[in-house]
């Protein structure tokens, strides 16, 4: 599967190479994550060492110090020679927050945004079957206000706010061991920079989720 990091392919494109693109272009932390790793009983293991890790390969590491926005590629391969082989996760809070919905409704969601003259940010599908739009940051802790005003929040939706004290997985990296993060919509200079309000996105997020996975707006 080929996909990109800011345009560009990322077959080509170490992970030192991206996690500078990703602190140095779009400004955004870096937190050296954890991989999953073939088990002996055919059950993946983390590189954590935890024999019940609750989430291997889908974790930062506890050893590994954040790499900061605005690191260089020189400091970025340095930080990345400390934890060999670690995935690169993005901590929403600071840059961004993240609306987190099933795939299939962020594949929908898509077009329909576009013909609405709603663009999206940067939005990422992750292997287990989401979607991971950004936006701009505190809507993780605006989110139940945000879906009350829209009439959604006795609605059962499968969408959810990642916030402070969450990460998600970034392109090219694997995600708990079942494939790679790909971007629908890569990052650029304005939605790296100013990602949209959440309230402009989720309504037809809402919709999406409803159609994509049952629920329905409250009466």
């Amino acid at each position: 599967m080929v996909f990109t990091i800011g345009g560009r392919r990322a077959d080509r494109i170490s992970l030192p190479t991206a996690v500078a693109e990703y602190t140095g272009l779009w400004g955004w932390d870096v937190a050296p994550g954890a991989r999953a790793e073939p088990g002996d009983d055919g059950c993946p293991r983390c590189s954590c060492g935890r024999a019940e890790c609750p989430s291997p390969g889908a974790h930062p590491l506890d050893s590994a110090p954040l790499v900061p926005a605005g690191t260089t590629l020189e400091r970025a391969l340095r930080a990345w020679a400390r934890p060999p082989g670690a995935a690169v996760l993005l901590p929403p809070g600071r840059g961004f927050d993240v609306i987190d919905v099933p795939a299939a409704a962020g594949v929908r969601a898509l077009p329909r945004l576009g013909r609405m003259g709603l663009p999206p940010g940067p939005v990422a599908l992750a292997p287990h079957g989401r979607a991971w739009f950004l936006v701009a940051p505190g809507m993780a802790a605006e989110l139940p206000r945000l879906l009350y005003r829209a009439g959604w929040d006795d609605a059962g939706l499968d969408l959810r706010g990642l916030g402070p004290g969450r990460h998600i997985t970034a392109p090219p990296s694997d995600h708990a061991g079942l494939g790679p993060v790909r971007w629908l919509r890569p990052p650029g200079p304005e939605t790296a920079a100013r990602p949209p309000r959440a309230r402009l996105l989720l309504g037809v997020l809402a919709y999406a989720c409803r159609r994509a996975g049952g629920g329905g707006p409250a009466s």
